[in-house]
């Protein structure tokens, strides 16, 4: 039986907590993507002008990955804070690091006026980027999922989701108009800054409508609950919520891994990669490249909450793998659309990649949220994200571009993407179906109180159950 935590909230309060999540995803997503467009189209000028073209931009894309390195390290603080704390404050933090590294990048200096300095500053505030952003999802998914029912939770979660194409839209608008209106030099000379700039509006407005909203229902609930334990113990402290996650969920984190791998890598292949595959091997211009981005993600954002929808009526497994077996299918059509150079092939290829992309990022939300238990869910979502991010989405830029210089050609590109859709596979494919889980009902039977600092008491064997095995029994 759901709990009243879990009951769902009026419809008003519901859309609020959908657009504070939103709107913050979204700003955060406009400063992570800003940064790889940049990255791809003027940093290697800006940071690396004394490298051959296409080594400066791999050089620029290694400081794109760097972002991702930090990822995982702010997935285990914001994890366990927000885990001990709340879903909220964490959020608040995250926005304000983000924005205000974003911000920092637009006055930088650049290699002709600090020299080897500039990408130093560059990296570093690339750096707390990735930290924020490592922070940033799994808070947002959560907020929104442990606020709705599970009759529609792949519909609201998803939303945040949407935060990804929005800030990508936004960043590639920007950028676009910016390129359209200005001279290649006065782009190259200070036009490359006001993106960037844009970033401290952007977080104002954000920080004003996610300071609205009220904490998860489902965290107040789990949280009393854990503060009784304690008392009723003496004050004998639980243990960290990454030590849970990795004893109670570790099968959960090895299946998100795998499940990120191919939705990470096509990802950045389609929409970050392709500025550079479209510019330099298919002869197409810099503007044309960014509006077939520009049109794509328009679409990518609308076809999210729907993908979304769908995994509620029939399951987060079979959208998801549909995603993936799609995105594997669609990388040498989509390739050879590219390298025809026409404008409406170029949409085709990328709309099409981004529609796939949409059916695993869609479900995602709360396919993630469902496998763990709530006073270890920020942890356990955002550890099996934000890893996976490491070894997917970090160096996937890096290594198109260094295929494509080392073969020059696409073929070995898309049996890369093609391997990570095989893994994606195979992880989705063992994984447990979670549609209409009560995420209230998901703490595994007396595991807090076993795992008292003070009192490692035997567990009964329901303990150890994770959402995946009470799956199995549902």
């Amino acid at each position: 039986m759901a709990s009243a935590a879990s009951a769902p909230p009026t419809p008003n309060n519901l859309k609020r907590i959908v657009a504070a999540s939103l709107i913050g995803t979204t700003i955060e997503w406009y400063d992570f993507f800003l940064y790889g467009s940049a990255a791809a189209l003027v940093f290697n000028k800006l940071f690396f002008p004394d490298s051959d073209p296409l080594v400066g931009t791999l050089l620029s894309f290694l400081t794109y990955a760097v972002g991702f390195a930090a990822r995982p390290l702010g997935a285990l603080v914001f994890g366990h804070y927000g885990d001990r704390l709340g879903r909220k404050k964490l959020l608040v933090l995250s926005l304000l690091l983000m924005g205000g590294a974003t911000f920092a990048i637009g006055l930088l200096p650049t290699h002709a006026t600090v020299g080897t300095a500039a990408p130093v500053l560059l990296t570093l505030l690339r750096l707390v980027q990735g930290f924020a952003l490592g922070g940033e999802w799994g808070g947002a998914v959560l907020l929104v999922s442990e606020h709705g029912d599970a009759r529609r939770r792949g519909f609201w979660a998803s939303w945040p989701q949407t935060g990804a194409p929005a800030g990508q839209l936004l960043a590639t608008g920007v950028l676009s108009l910016l390129t359209a209106v200005l001279s290649d030099a006065a782009f190259g000379s200070w036009g490359w800054r006001i993106p960037f700039l844009l970033s401290g509006v952007l977080v104002i407005v954000g920080l004003w409508i996610r300071l609205s909203v009220d904490e998860s229902p489902v965290f107040k609930e789990a949280l009393a609950q854990a503060e009784a334990r304690k008392a009723a113990r003496d004050g004998a402290a639980e243990k960290l919520p990454v030590v849970s996650v990795l004893r109670h969920h570790w099968r959960d984190v090895l299946v998100a891994m795998g499940a990120r791998m191919a939705e990470n890598i096509s990802y950045y292949v389609i929409t970050a990669f392709i500025l550079v595959y479209a510019t330099t091997s298919a002869g197409v211009t810099k503007q044309t490249a960014l509006n077939s981005v520009l049109i794509a993600s328009a679409v990518h954002f609308a076809v999210i909450p729907a993908w979304g929808a769908l995994s509620d009526r029939i399951g987060r497994r079979p959208v998801y793998l549909l995603g993936a077996v799609g995105v594997g299918a669609w990388m040498f059509p989509f390739f050879a659309l590219i390298d025809t150079g026409g404008f409406g092939n170029l949409i085709l290829a990328v709309t099409v990649g981004l529609v796939l992309h949409g059916a695993m990022y869609a479900p995602q939300a709360a396919f993630f949220s469902e496998m763990f238990a709530t006073r270890m869910r920020y942890s356990g979502a955002s550890i099996g994200a934000q890893f996976a991010s490491v070894a997917a989405g970090a160096p996937a830029p890096l290594i198109a571009t260094a295929l494509l210089s080392d073969y020059g050609t696409s073929t070995p590109i898309a049996l890369y993407v093609i391997a990570a859709a095989v893994l994606t596979v195979v992880a989705v494919g063992v994984a447990k179906e979670t549609r209409l889980r009560d995420l209230a009902d998901v703490e595994p039977v007396g595991a807090p109180a076993a795992e008292s600092a003070a009192e490692p008491a035997a567990e009964p064997e329901s303990a150890v159950k994770s959402p995946s095995a009470d799956a199995r029994t549902a």
